[in-house]
């Protein structure tokens, strides 16, 4: 994990959630969003754990406009087929969830 952060933004919901369960208890939940006002990462990737992940999925779709509050994270991977060595996606792993 890289370096992470506390975060809360206005977002807008680009995906369909997509829920996983891990380890047959634990619930995962991630999807696209859209940040409002950041000039340069305008993409990131929220995730959720948990009891906030089944209600991500029951309450919300694309197109809604949520506020978040968590740990924002800039995880390193590798990618062979672009030729870079690094490449950096926006991570939020979300604690809290406020609708507007």
């Amino acid at each position: 994990m890289g370096d992470t952060n506390y975060i809360g933004s206005v977002v807008k919901i680009l995906e369909k959630p997509v829920q996983r369960v891990i380890s047959d208890k634990i619930v995962r939940t991630d999807f696209r969003v859209q940040l409002a006002q950041v000039r340069n990462i305008q993409i990131a990737h929220l995730v959720f754990w948990g009891n906030l992940a089944r209600d991500i999925i029951n309450n919300y779709q694309v197109n809604d406009y949520i506020m978040i509050e968590g740990y924002l994270s800039l995880p390193n991977k590798t990618n062979q087929k672009l030729g870079k060595d690094k490449l950096k996606k926006a991570q939020i792993t979300v604690l809290k969830v406020y609708s507007i």
